[in-house]
């Protein structure tokens, strides 16, 4: 078996973030019930102080909002790069690099906005990447160790990522072929807020 060490850098990131009402994205994007079904089957359910079950309300933490940045974060990669591994632990390790890079760098600039932004909440794409998941302290039932840091996603809170990123952000998402990583990777986060905001950037 080949061990997988060499990292690859992201060529090239496109945003697409749309502006909608947040109770109108909550209302036609949201149904909380049916994904969080779903979340069931995924092994972080429980484990992970960002995914749920949660001890509050997910709805009402939003509701009170304006506005609902949704971004949608293509990454792209070479052909050489997608053909690169050659076998499923390799194709598994060079996705998680590839999501890990460019998740420090979007996550970074979302809580830099939150800051901005006094009062907004944002949402990060996808698990929680601050402690592996064996370390993460809901294992033992202790108070999460990174929380100004930690953010859910939008999936967490019951929301329909695939519609989400088809009707929305106007975005296909591809997958993996076998071995061969898709020509880019999509990673939807957001940004909720009562800040009137005409042309947010990351």
């Amino acid at each position: 078996m080949h061990m997988y060490k060499r990292k690859t850098k992201v060529q090239r990131a496109k945003h697409k973030i749309v502006k909608i009402l947040a109770p109108n994205y909550i209302e036609e994007y949201c149904n909380a019930g049916q994904f969080i079904e779903q979340c069931k089957e995924c092994s972080n359910y429980g484990n992970m102080w960002a995914c749920p079950p949660f001890d509050y309300d997910t709805l009402a933490t939003v509701s009170d909002y304006k506005y609902a940045h949704i971004i949608g974060s293509q990454i792209f990669i070479s052909e050489a790069t997608r053909y690169a591994p050659a076998d499923a632990t390799e194709h598994n390790t060079l996705s998680y690099q590839i999501m890990e890079q460019a998740r420090s760098g979007i996550d970074g600039q979302l809580l830099g906005l939150e800051n901005r932004y006094s009062g907004s909440l944002c949402f990060f794409a996808g698990s929680c990447l601050l402690c592996p998941k064996e370390e993460c302290t809901r294992l033992t039932n202790s108070p999460c160790a990174h929380p100004t840091k930690m953010r859910p996603s939008l999936e967490a809170y019951g929301f329909d990522i695939s519609k989400t990123t088809l009707e929305l952000l106007g975005i296909e998402l591809k997958w993996s072929t076998g071995l061969v990583l898709p020509p880019y990777f999509t990673f939807v986060s957001a940004l909720f807020t009562n800040h009137k905001i005409d042309n947010l950037e990351l």
